[in-house]
Parts: C-alpha cells; sequence; structure tokens
C-alpha cells in the first residue's frame, strides 16, 4: 500500500489521506509516457510532488484507466488541492 500526506517543508504532516494506493498490475503497467507523474511511484519507496507538478498530477487522476480507480483519488485530488493553497507544501506518496 502506498499511503498519501501532505508535509511541510520541515517535514511537519498537513494532511493524512485514509484510503492508500493498492499496488497492482495495472497500475504498475501505466505508460510512463502517459503518466509520468504516476509512475515515479513505486511500491517500496517514497514520491514526492510539489506547488508545481501538481497540475500534471491532477490532469493525470482525471484520465486514470477505471482499474486502478478507487476511493484514493478523490482524496489524492483533496490533497493536490491543500497544496496548491498553501507555502511550502508538499504531496508525499509513501511505499511500505
Amino acid at each position: 500500500m502506498i499511503n498519501m500526506a501532505v508535509r511541510g517543508v520541515s517535514g511537519n504532516v498537513v494532511a493524512r489521506a485514509k484510503a492508500g494506493v493498492e499496488w497492482t498490475a495495472d497500475f504498475a503497467n501505466l505508460d510512463s509516457a502517459s503518466f509520468p507523474m504516476l509512475s515515479a511511484l513505486i511500491p517500496y519507496g517514497d514520491a514526492m510532488f510539489n506547488e508545481r507538478q501538481i497540475p500534471l498530477l491532477l490532469a493525470e487522476l482525471d484520465r486514470l484507466p477505471a482499474a486502478c480507480d478507487g476511493d484514493w483519488v478523490a482524496q489524492a485530488r483533496e490533497l493536490c488541492h491543500v497544496v496548491e493553497r498553501g507555502i511550502h507544501l508538499y504531496l508525499w506518496f509513501l511505499g511500505d
């Protein structure tokens, strides 16, 4: 499971998702040319997105295949908006 949280520059957690990204073969097989932000995710590592990357991530979430959908998508969008409204905030995807 890949968990999601918004952190400040000092690492403090500002917001946290209740759902996580379930790593499946469908998710692992996303085309990196079509989904460069989401293809950065791996089940055993962390990925961080800054305020300039958030619009790209949101666009990818909008066209995500149904096989990769879940509660995590709506929560990821909410966390993206937290980053957009804040200053020096980052969306973290935290692998196990």
